[in-house]
Protein backbone atom coordinates (compact mmCIF):
# COMPACT_ATOMS: atom_id res chain seq x y z
CA UNK A 1 0.00 0.00 0.00
CA UNK A 2 1.41 3.59 -0.87
CA UNK A 3 2.29 6.12 1.43
CA UNK A 4 3.09 9.54 1.77
CA UNK A 5 5.16 11.92 4.01
CA UNK A 6 2.18 14.69 5.66
CA UNK A 7 2.87 18.17 6.69
CA UNK A 8 3.93 17.15 10.01
CA UNK A 9 6.80 15.21 8.56
CA UNK A 10 4.80 11.49 9.57
CA UNK A 11 4.78 8.46 7.42
CA UNK A 12 0.93 7.86 6.50
CA UNK A 13 -0.45 5.01 5.18
CA UNK A 14 -3.46 6.79 3.67
CA UNK A 15 -7.20 4.16 3.18
CA UNK A 16 -7.34 3.37 -0.84
CA UNK A 17 -9.24 0.40 -2.09
CA UNK A 18 -7.05 -2.10 -3.55
CA UNK A 19 -9.66 -2.24 -6.47
CA UNK A 20 -9.10 1.68 -7.03
CA UNK A 21 -4.83 0.48 -7.02
CA UNK A 22 -5.94 -1.87 -9.70
CA UNK A 23 -8.19 0.40 -11.88
CA UNK A 24 -5.75 2.97 -11.58
CA UNK A 25 -3.11 0.28 -12.89
CA UNK A 26 -4.83 -0.41 -15.94
CA UNK A 27 -5.55 2.86 -16.90
CA UNK A 28 -2.18 3.19 -17.25
CA UNK A 29 -1.26 0.16 -18.93
CA UNK A 30 -3.63 1.38 -21.66
CA UNK A 31 -1.72 4.96 -21.64
CA UNK A 32 -3.63 7.24 -19.62
CA UNK A 33 -2.70 9.22 -16.38
CA UNK A 34 -5.15 8.39 -12.94
CA UNK A 35 -4.95 11.07 -10.03
CA UNK A 36 -6.65 11.33 -6.96
CA UNK A 37 -7.64 15.13 -6.58
CA UNK A 38 -9.35 18.22 -4.03
CA UNK A 39 -10.53 16.78 -0.70
CA UNK A 40 -8.75 13.89 -0.94
CA UNK A 41 -5.60 15.18 -0.91
CA UNK A 42 -5.63 17.90 1.19
CA UNK A 43 -7.13 15.26 3.97
CA UNK A 44 -4.16 12.90 3.37
CA UNK A 45 -1.12 15.82 3.55
CA UNK A 46 -2.81 16.62 6.92
CA UNK A 47 -2.77 12.90 7.97
CA UNK A 48 -6.78 11.90 7.22
CA UNK A 49 -8.70 9.69 5.96
CA UNK A 50 -11.51 10.21 3.33
CA UNK A 51 -13.53 8.14 1.86
CA UNK A 52 -14.06 10.38 -0.95
CA UNK A 53 -12.53 9.04 -4.14
CA UNK A 54 -12.61 11.74 -7.08
CA UNK A 55 -10.43 10.62 -9.44
CA UNK A 56 -8.85 12.77 -12.94
CA UNK A 57 -8.34 10.77 -16.00
CA UNK A 58 -5.56 12.36 -18.58
CA UNK A 59 -4.87 11.38 -21.80
CA UNK A 60 -8.16 8.84 -21.92
CA UNK A 61 -10.45 9.35 -23.77
CA UNK A 62 -14.46 7.83 -22.35
CA UNK A 63 -14.50 5.11 -24.83
CA UNK A 64 -11.27 3.92 -24.01
CA UNK A 65 -11.78 4.42 -19.69
CA UNK A 66 -15.15 2.99 -20.07
CA UNK A 67 -14.12 -0.98 -20.51
CA UNK A 68 -12.04 -0.35 -17.70
CA UNK A 69 -14.22 0.42 -14.86
CA UNK A 70 -16.97 -2.14 -16.68
CA UNK A 71 -14.70 -4.73 -15.28
CA UNK A 72 -15.25 -3.71 -11.74
CA UNK A 73 -18.69 -2.58 -11.58
CA UNK A 74 -21.56 -0.70 -12.66
CA UNK A 75 -20.90 2.21 -14.89
CA UNK A 76 -23.51 5.62 -15.07
CA UNK A 77 -22.66 8.52 -16.60
CA UNK A 78 -24.23 10.87 -14.40
CA UNK A 79 -22.78 14.08 -15.48
CA UNK A 80 -21.85 13.82 -19.30
CA UNK A 81 -21.77 17.78 -19.16
CA UNK A 82 -18.74 17.85 -17.24
CA UNK A 83 -17.33 14.49 -18.11
CA UNK A 84 -18.07 12.70 -15.44
CA UNK A 85 -18.47 8.65 -15.09
CA UNK A 86 -19.89 6.99 -11.44
CA UNK A 87 -18.75 3.09 -11.05
CA UNK A 88 -20.97 1.65 -8.24
CA UNK A 89 -19.27 -1.29 -6.68
CA UNK A 90 -19.72 -3.66 -4.01
CA UNK A 91 -19.43 -1.33 -1.07
CA UNK A 92 -18.16 1.19 -2.18
CA UNK A 93 -18.97 4.25 -4.95
CA UNK A 94 -16.20 6.09 -7.08
CA UNK A 95 -16.32 9.30 -9.57
CA UNK A 96 -14.45 9.64 -12.39
CA UNK A 97 -14.22 12.61 -14.93
CA UNK A 98 -11.89 14.11 -17.46
CA UNK A 99 -9.90 17.55 -17.11
CA UNK A 100 -12.20 20.30 -18.22
CA UNK A 101 -12.09 24.10 -18.91
CA UNK A 102 -15.27 26.14 -17.73
CA UNK A 103 -16.54 29.52 -19.03
CA UNK A 104 -19.08 31.18 -17.51
CA UNK A 105 -21.73 32.47 -19.91
CA UNK A 106 -24.71 33.17 -17.95
CA UNK A 107 -26.23 33.72 -14.64
CA UNK A 108 -25.99 31.59 -11.50
CA UNK A 109 -24.33 28.41 -10.62
CA UNK A 110 -25.82 26.75 -13.75
CA UNK A 111 -24.43 29.33 -16.58
CA UNK A 112 -21.08 27.30 -17.37
CA UNK A 113 -20.08 25.80 -20.34
CA UNK A 114 -17.55 22.85 -19.83
CA UNK A 115 -14.97 21.87 -22.40
CA UNK A 116 -13.27 18.17 -21.53
CA UNK A 117 -10.06 17.77 -23.11
CA UNK A 118 -7.84 14.73 -22.17
CA UNK A 119 -4.47 16.26 -23.44
CA UNK A 120 -4.97 19.41 -20.73
CA UNK A 121 -1.93 19.14 -18.47
CA UNK A 122 -3.01 18.56 -14.42
CA UNK A 123 -1.82 22.50 -14.30
CA UNK A 124 -3.89 23.81 -16.99
CA UNK A 125 -7.30 21.94 -15.30
CA UNK A 126 -6.09 22.54 -11.84
CA UNK A 127 -6.59 26.63 -12.65
CA UNK A 128 -10.41 25.92 -12.19
CA UNK A 129 -10.19 25.29 -8.80
CA UNK A 130 -11.03 27.68 -6.09
CA UNK A 131 -8.31 27.65 -3.43
CA UNK A 132 -5.03 26.36 -3.88
CA UNK A 133 -5.26 23.83 -1.22
CA UNK A 134 -7.71 21.95 -3.74
CA UNK A 135 -5.83 22.34 -6.77
CA UNK A 136 -3.59 19.44 -5.80
CA UNK A 137 -3.39 15.88 -7.03
CA UNK A 138 -1.72 12.48 -6.37
CA UNK A 139 -1.04 10.39 -9.19
CA UNK A 140 -1.81 6.37 -8.84
CA UNK A 141 -0.81 4.27 -7.98
CA UNK A 142 2.64 5.60 -6.07
CA UNK A 143 0.63 8.85 -4.67
CA UNK A 144 3.23 11.01 -6.76
CA UNK A 145 2.06 14.69 -5.71
CA UNK A 146 1.08 17.06 -8.36
CA UNK A 147 1.02 20.48 -7.13
CA UNK A 148 1.04 23.18 -9.63
CA UNK A 149 -0.02 26.26 -7.35
CA UNK A 150 1.62 25.68 -3.89
CA UNK A 151 -1.08 24.33 -2.03
CA UNK A 152 1.19 22.48 0.50
CA UNK A 153 2.94 25.73 1.22
CA UNK A 154 -0.44 27.07 1.54
CA UNK A 155 -1.51 24.51 4.31
CA UNK A 156 2.07 25.16 5.66
CA UNK A 157 1.39 28.63 6.34
CA UNK A 158 -2.32 28.22 7.26
CA UNK A 159 -3.13 30.37 4.04
CA UNK A 160 -6.02 30.33 2.11
CA UNK A 161 -5.92 31.61 -1.31
CA UNK A 162 -7.60 31.40 -4.82
CA UNK A 163 -5.66 29.72 -7.49
CA UNK A 164 -6.69 31.97 -10.09
CA UNK A 165 -9.11 34.51 -11.96
CA UNK A 166 -11.49 31.78 -12.49
CA UNK A 167 -12.42 32.29 -8.91
CA UNK A 168 -14.49 34.96 -9.46
CA UNK A 169 -16.91 33.00 -11.93
CA UNK A 170 -18.78 31.27 -8.82
CA UNK A 171 -19.56 33.57 -5.91
CA UNK A 172 -20.18 30.38 -3.88
CA UNK A 173 -16.33 29.46 -3.19
CA UNK A 174 -17.06 32.99 -0.68
CA UNK A 175 -18.60 31.47 2.08
CA UNK A 176 -16.52 27.85 0.66
CA UNK A 177 -13.87 30.11 1.97
CA UNK A 178 -15.28 30.98 5.37
CA UNK A 179 -16.31 26.87 5.94
CA UNK A 180 -12.37 26.07 4.95
CA UNK A 181 -11.23 28.98 6.93
CA UNK A 182 -13.09 27.35 9.69
CA UNK A 183 -12.40 23.21 9.31
CA UNK A 184 -8.54 23.62 8.54
CA UNK A 185 -7.71 26.45 11.00
CA UNK A 186 -6.77 29.27 7.65
CA UNK A 187 -6.91 32.57 7.61
CA UNK A 188 -7.43 34.26 3.98
CA UNK A 189 -4.80 35.59 1.64
CA UNK A 190 -5.03 39.17 1.06
CA UNK A 191 -5.34 39.26 -2.32
CA UNK A 192 -8.46 36.71 -1.95
CA UNK A 193 -9.85 38.25 0.83
CA UNK A 194 -10.14 41.90 -1.78
CA UNK A 195 -11.37 39.62 -4.49
CA UNK A 196 -13.88 38.14 -2.52
CA UNK A 197 -14.95 41.47 -1.97
CA UNK A 198 -15.72 42.56 -5.38
CA UNK A 199 -18.29 39.50 -5.52
CA UNK A 200 -22.36 39.24 -4.65
CA UNK A 201 -23.83 36.05 -3.01
CA UNK A 202 -27.15 37.38 -4.70
CA UNK A 203 -27.38 34.54 -7.46
CA UNK A 204 -27.22 31.91 -4.63
CA UNK A 205 -29.93 29.91 -3.95
CA UNK A 206 -30.66 29.46 -0.61
CA UNK A 207 -30.15 25.62 -0.42
CA UNK A 208 -26.17 26.35 -1.61
CA UNK A 209 -26.24 28.89 0.83
CA UNK A 210 -27.01 26.55 3.46
CA UNK A 211 -25.30 24.25 2.98
CA UNK A 212 -22.05 26.18 3.61
CA UNK A 213 -22.92 27.65 6.50
CA UNK A 214 -23.82 24.06 7.63
CA UNK A 215 -20.27 22.92 6.73
CA UNK A 216 -18.82 25.96 8.74
CA UNK A 217 -20.86 25.52 11.93
CA UNK A 218 -21.13 22.11 12.23
CA UNK A 219 -17.99 19.69 11.42
CA UNK A 220 -15.30 20.26 13.25
CA UNK A 221 -12.34 23.18 13.43
CA UNK A 222 -12.35 26.66 14.62
CA UNK A 223 -15.42 28.41 13.59
CA UNK A 224 -13.64 31.78 15.04
CA UNK A 225 -11.75 31.45 12.10
CA UNK A 226 -14.19 31.15 9.88
CA UNK A 227 -16.27 34.20 11.42
CA UNK A 228 -12.78 36.32 10.76
CA UNK A 229 -13.36 35.13 7.47
CA UNK A 230 -16.74 36.08 7.28
CA UNK A 231 -15.91 39.43 8.52
CA UNK A 232 -12.83 39.99 6.44
CA UNK A 233 -14.75 39.38 3.16
CA UNK A 234 -17.45 41.77 4.76
CA UNK A 235 -20.18 39.17 4.52
CA UNK A 236 -21.31 40.98 7.47
CA UNK A 237 -22.74 43.65 5.25
CA UNK A 238 -24.57 41.32 3.18
CA UNK A 239 -26.26 39.54 6.00
CA UNK A 240 -26.70 42.90 8.47
CA UNK A 241 -29.00 40.54 11.05
CA UNK A 242 -26.15 39.38 11.91
CA UNK A 243 -24.55 41.38 15.32
CA UNK A 244 -21.53 40.72 17.45
CA UNK A 245 -22.09 39.32 20.65
CA UNK A 246 -22.74 42.28 22.87
CA UNK A 247 -20.71 44.33 20.49
CA UNK A 248 -18.11 41.86 20.58
CA UNK A 249 -17.14 40.29 17.49
CA UNK A 250 -14.38 38.07 18.95
CA UNK A 251 -16.36 36.99 22.23
CA UNK A 252 -18.79 35.93 19.41
CA UNK A 253 -16.34 34.10 18.02
CA UNK A 254 -15.45 32.46 21.21
CA UNK A 255 -18.69 31.41 21.99
CA UNK A 256 -18.81 29.47 18.43
CA UNK A 257 -15.28 27.58 19.55
CA UNK A 258 -17.13 26.65 23.10
CA UNK A 259 -19.68 24.84 21.36
CA UNK A 260 -17.37 22.45 19.65
CA UNK A 261 -17.19 20.25 23.07
CA UNK A 262 -20.94 20.63 24.14
CA UNK A 263 -22.04 18.86 21.48
CA UNK A 264 -22.46 15.23 22.88
CA UNK A 265 -25.51 13.50 23.67
CA UNK A 266 -27.12 16.03 20.45
CA UNK A 267 -29.61 14.57 18.27
CA UNK A 268 -28.97 16.17 14.31
CA UNK A 269 -31.53 18.72 14.74
CA UNK A 270 -30.41 19.23 17.98
CA UNK A 271 -26.74 20.20 17.08
CA UNK A 272 -27.82 22.23 13.93
CA UNK A 273 -30.46 24.20 16.70
CA UNK A 274 -27.63 24.45 18.94
CA UNK A 275 -25.18 25.99 16.47
CA UNK A 276 -26.82 28.22 14.51
CA UNK A 277 -28.11 29.97 17.74
CA UNK A 278 -24.79 30.45 18.71
CA UNK A 279 -23.73 32.16 15.44
CA UNK A 280 -27.28 34.73 16.32
CA UNK A 281 -26.52 35.25 19.87
CA UNK A 282 -25.75 38.65 19.60
CA UNK A 283 -28.84 38.83 16.56
CA UNK A 284 -32.13 37.78 19.09
CA UNK A 285 -34.63 40.40 17.36
CA UNK A 286 -33.34 39.80 13.68
CA UNK A 287 -32.30 36.32 14.16
CA UNK A 288 -35.55 34.89 12.12
CA UNK A 289 -35.27 37.43 9.22
CA UNK A 290 -31.33 35.87 8.78
CA UNK A 291 -32.91 32.08 9.25
CA UNK A 292 -35.50 32.74 6.23
CA UNK A 293 -32.85 34.20 3.83
CA UNK A 294 -30.79 30.84 3.59
CA UNK A 295 -32.90 27.92 5.01
CA UNK A 296 -36.41 26.50 4.49
CA UNK A 297 -35.61 23.63 7.90
CA UNK A 298 -38.78 24.77 9.69
CA UNK A 299 -37.34 23.57 12.70
CA UNK A 300 -34.81 25.95 13.00
CA UNK A 301 -37.18 28.89 11.70
CA UNK A 302 -39.25 27.72 14.47
CA UNK A 303 -37.26 27.09 17.14
CA UNK A 304 -33.76 29.21 17.27
CA UNK A 305 -35.75 32.40 17.34
CA UNK A 306 -37.75 31.20 20.33
CA UNK A 307 -34.16 30.04 22.51
CA UNK A 308 -32.75 33.41 21.43
CA UNK A 309 -35.53 34.95 22.95
CA UNK A 310 -35.59 33.11 26.29
CA UNK A 311 -31.43 33.41 26.48
CA UNK A 312 -31.63 37.41 26.07
CA UNK A 313 -34.04 37.79 28.45
CA UNK A 314 -32.60 35.27 31.18
CA UNK A 315 -32.71 36.37 34.37
CA UNK A 316 -29.88 35.00 37.01
CA UNK A 317 -32.88 34.87 39.85
CA UNK A 318 -34.50 31.86 37.34
CA UNK A 319 -32.02 29.55 39.02
CA UNK A 320 -34.58 29.38 42.38
CA UNK A 321 -37.26 30.06 40.68
CA UNK A 322 -38.71 26.59 39.81
CA UNK A 323 -42.39 28.01 38.16
CA UNK A 324 -40.20 30.15 35.64
CA UNK A 325 -37.87 27.12 34.63
CA UNK A 326 -41.10 24.83 34.35
CA UNK A 327 -42.83 27.51 31.86
CA UNK A 328 -39.70 28.17 29.95
CA UNK A 329 -39.29 24.60 29.30
CA UNK A 330 -42.54 23.98 28.27
CA UNK A 331 -41.49 27.56 25.63
CA UNK A 332 -38.80 25.56 24.51
CA UNK A 333 -39.63 21.79 24.56
CA UNK A 334 -36.87 21.32 27.51
CA UNK A 335 -34.07 23.20 28.63
CA UNK A 336 -31.26 21.16 27.34
CA UNK A 337 -30.34 23.65 24.44
CA UNK A 338 -30.42 26.64 26.79
CA UNK A 339 -28.38 25.58 29.26
CA UNK A 340 -25.54 24.57 27.11
CA UNK A 341 -25.95 27.73 25.47
CA UNK A 342 -25.07 29.57 28.87
CA UNK A 343 -22.18 27.42 29.28
CA UNK A 344 -20.82 28.53 26.20
CA UNK A 345 -21.61 32.29 26.47
CA UNK A 346 -17.60 33.34 27.41
CA UNK A 347 -17.73 32.90 30.92
CA UNK A 348 -16.22 36.69 31.55
CA UNK A 349 -19.68 37.83 31.26
CA UNK A 350 -20.72 36.13 34.34
CA UNK A 351 -18.04 36.72 36.76
CA UNK A 352 -18.06 40.69 35.68
CA UNK A 353 -21.98 40.30 37.14
CA UNK A 354 -20.66 38.14 40.25
CA UNK A 355 -22.72 35.22 39.04
CA UNK A 356 -19.74 33.00 37.60
CA UNK A 357 -21.39 29.80 38.35
CA UNK A 358 -24.23 30.70 36.89
CA UNK A 359 -24.22 27.93 34.16
CA UNK A 360 -23.29 25.27 36.39
CA UNK A 361 -26.24 26.33 38.58
CA UNK A 362 -28.71 26.69 35.67
CA UNK A 363 -28.38 23.18 34.50
CA UNK A 364 -28.30 21.90 38.29
CA UNK A 365 -31.52 23.44 39.10
CA UNK A 366 -32.75 22.33 35.72
CA UNK A 367 -31.90 18.91 36.22
CA UNK A 368 -33.35 18.58 39.70
CA UNK A 369 -36.72 19.69 37.85
CA UNK A 370 -35.85 17.09 35.49
CA UNK A 371 -36.13 19.73 32.67
CA UNK A 372 -33.49 19.22 31.21
CA UNK A 373 -34.26 16.71 27.95
CA UNK A 374 -38.24 17.60 28.33
CA UNK A 375 -41.00 19.51 29.12
CA UNK A 376 -43.10 18.69 31.64
CA UNK A 377 -46.19 17.05 30.90
CA UNK A 378 -49.62 17.66 32.39
CA UNK A 379 -50.54 15.50 35.28
CA UNK A 380 -54.34 15.72 34.65
CA UNK A 381 -55.81 14.54 31.18
CA UNK A 382 -59.08 14.31 29.47
CA UNK A 383 -59.56 10.51 30.10
CA UNK A 384 -59.22 11.24 33.72
CA UNK A 385 -61.70 14.03 33.89
CA UNK A 386 -64.64 12.10 31.52
CA UNK A 387 -64.20 9.01 34.15
CA UNK A 388 -65.38 11.61 36.73
CA UNK A 389 -68.23 13.16 34.47
CA UNK A 390 -66.53 16.27 32.62
CA UNK A 391 -68.13 15.94 28.74
CA UNK A 392 -65.72 16.86 26.53
CA UNK A 393 -65.42 20.22 25.30
CA UNK A 394 -64.70 23.93 26.52
CA UNK A 395 -65.14 23.03 30.34
CA UNK A 396 -62.55 20.19 30.06
CA UNK A 397 -60.15 22.35 27.98
CA UNK A 398 -60.13 24.88 30.71
CA UNK A 399 -60.06 22.39 33.91
CA UNK A 400 -56.43 21.08 32.24
CA UNK A 401 -54.97 24.65 31.61
CA UNK A 402 -55.50 25.43 35.53
CA UNK A 403 -54.79 21.93 36.60
CA UNK A 404 -51.47 22.79 34.97
CA UNK A 405 -50.90 26.22 35.36
CA UNK A 406 -50.88 25.16 39.35
CA UNK A 407 -48.74 22.07 38.37
CA UNK A 408 -46.28 24.89 36.99
CA UNK A 409 -46.29 26.58 39.85
CA UNK A 410 -45.77 23.74 42.01
CA UNK A 411 -48.89 23.39 43.75
CA UNK A 412 -49.97 20.09 42.46
CA UNK A 413 -47.14 17.68 42.26
CA UNK A 414 -48.63 14.53 40.82
CA UNK A 415 -51.45 13.33 38.87
CA UNK A 416 -53.22 12.03 42.23
CA UNK A 417 -52.99 15.50 43.38
CA UNK A 418 -54.61 16.57 40.16
CA UNK A 419 -57.97 14.49 40.40
CA UNK A 420 -58.51 15.76 44.11
CA UNK A 421 -58.40 19.51 42.73
CA UNK A 422 -60.39 18.37 40.01
CA UNK A 423 -63.13 16.75 42.05
CA UNK A 424 -63.01 19.45 44.40
CA UNK A 425 -64.07 22.05 41.57
CA UNK A 426 -67.48 19.17 40.66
Amino acid sequence: MPSIVTLSGETFEPDLPNRLLSIAGEIREAGGRAFLVGGWVRDALLGKNCRDYDVEVYDLVQDELVPILKKYGRTNLVGKAFGVIHLAMKGLSLDFSFPRTESKVGYGHRGFVVHTDEKLSFKEAALRRDFTINAMGMELPELTLCDPYGGIDDLKKGLLRHVGPAFVEDSLRILRGVQFASRFALKLAPETIELCRTLSLEDLSIERLFEEFKKWLLKPGKPSLGLRAFLDIKLNEFFPEVSPLRGSWDDLGEMLDNTESLRDNLSDDQVMEFAFAAFLSGSPETSLKFLERITNETHLVKNVPLLLNAYSTLDFAIVSDAPALRRMAVKLGGLKLLCLLVKATPRKYYAAAGASEFPEQLWQAAADLDLIEAAPQPFLMGKMLMEMGFKPGKQMGETIKQSFELQLDGKIKNAEEAIAWARSRT
